[in-house]
Order: C-alpha cells, then structure tokens, then sequence
C-alpha cells in the first residue's frame, strides 16, 4: 500500500483508504465510548459496595458501690475486691458497665451519709448500698441506722440515682437487737421501692473457707461467691434504670 495514500492532510485519497480511515475512526470512537460506559458500570458497583458504618456500641454504665471495707477490698489486691471482680462478672454476661469503688474501710451508715454527696458521682447508673456491717459490730441502734440509710436513699433518689441495697444480718444470738437490725433493710425496700440483695455476705459469712483470718472479711474466692449471687441482681436493676441525660 501506498504510505502517502494514509495520510489525513492528502486531498487525493482513493475511495478505498477513505473507507478504511472511516471504519478506523468509527472503531476507536466505540471503543472510548465503551471504557466510558465501563467505567460508569464499575463505579456504579463500587458505590453499591460502600460498607455502612459499624452500629454503636451501647454506651457504658457506671455502678459506684458504697460501702464499707467489705466492697473496699480490705486485705486483698485491687483486682480482687468485690468492684473488680463484680465489673468483670457483668461485662462477661455482655454488659457494658463500669464499676467504680467507693468504699471506706470502717464506714458506717452515718459515714456514708456524710459523703454520699461526693463519692456518688452524677454519672452514676446504679448505686449499691451496701453498709451495715460496722453498725452491727458497734451495736448502733437499728432506729438510728434505718434513719442514715434513709437519708442515703432520698438523697440519691434526689439526684435520679437508682438504689440497689444490700443488707446485712445479725447473729441470731444477738436477739431482739438481730430482729430489728435484719428488719431494716426488708422495710427500707418496700417502703423505698428499691432493689434489694438480702444478705451480702450470703454464702461466705463465718466460712472460713471463705474468710481472711480475722473471720470477718472476705478472701477472694468469698469475693466470688459474693459476685456470683449479687450480679444478676445487678444486671435486672440496670435494665430497669433510665438512661442517663448526656
């Protein structure tokens, strides 16, 4: 073939070598508008792809315990204590829940009620009330304790915090004295239409399988125990509670 007969600018083009650089042009022009409408298709598929965005996790909920040295964890590593080993326990029942200790050893009621104020945080979802013990053992008067746990309860019921109390009980050989300290906490949550745990240390008190030495506080595996019983507890009074305004 003529070389020259292929050039765009020659006027003197054989009919021929028009044909064939139209069917040339016409080629290319359906191949561009091919890949155009390729990649229209392939785009298209992408955006249909796009992954949505993960759903939100729940938001977490905050339970402060306030009690004495028995949820303070006293004599037993932090990881140990009952706000540990409750906040572990929850989380692997699929809650999502932070427990945060706010227990002082030889706290009575009357202490607690002196710093329920500022050691419940307004965050707070849930709070535990769990003293009574050291009142027991200094043979405070079961009226008196009613009246501070009380006080507890209308405080936080002030400041829409939920209560979970937990009791305590006497020994039997404390008599009379035993009936109307057991009898407070039974009366404070029906009157006060708050969760209740009848007995803390259900399962653990005077075990010393269960106990440190000095017979009185829990060693981690009573922690466990403790744990075991209180956290279904936990988790239906949580479920129950309103969501917090954020």
């Amino acid at each position: 073939m003529n070389p020259d007969a292929m050039n765009p600018d020659d006027d003197t083009l054989a009919p021929r070598d028009l044909a064939r650089r139209s069917l040339l042009i016409g080629a290319c022009a359906f191949a561009v508008a091919a890949c155009g409408r390729s990649d229209e298709k392939t785009a298209g598929a992408s955006a249909s792809k796009v992954t949505p965005p993960p759903a939100k996790a729940a938001p977490e909920k905050v339970v402060t315990v306030l009690g004495d040295s028995i949820t303070a964890g006293f004599g037993l590593p932090a990881a140990d204590a009952l706000p540990a080993q409750l906040e572990n326990t929850l989380k692997a029942a699929g809650q999502s829940v932070r427990v945060r200790a706010a227990g002082v050893s030889g706290d009575t009621t009357a202490g607690g009620l002196a710093r329920v104020d500022f050691s419940v945080q307004d965050d707070t979802d849930l709070c535990i009330v769990a003293l009574g013990g050291n009142d027991l053992l200094q043979g405070i008067d079961p009226a008196t304790m009613k009246a501070n746990l009380q006080a507890i309860i209308d405080r936080l019921k002030a400041r829409h915090i939920p209560v979970l109390l937990a009791g305590m009980r006497a020994p039997p050989q404390y008599g009379s004295y035993a009936a109307d300290f057991d009898k407070v906490f039974k009366d404070l949550a029906k009157t006060d239409d708050v969760a209740a745990y009848p007995f803390l240390l259900d399962g653990v008190a005077l075990d010393e399988r269960y106990n440190q030495a000095d017979g009185i506080h829990p060693n981690a595996a009573g922690v466990k125990i403790i744990v075991a019983g209180l956290a279904p507890v936990v988790v239906t009074a949580l479920s129950k509670s309103p969501a917090r305004m954020t």
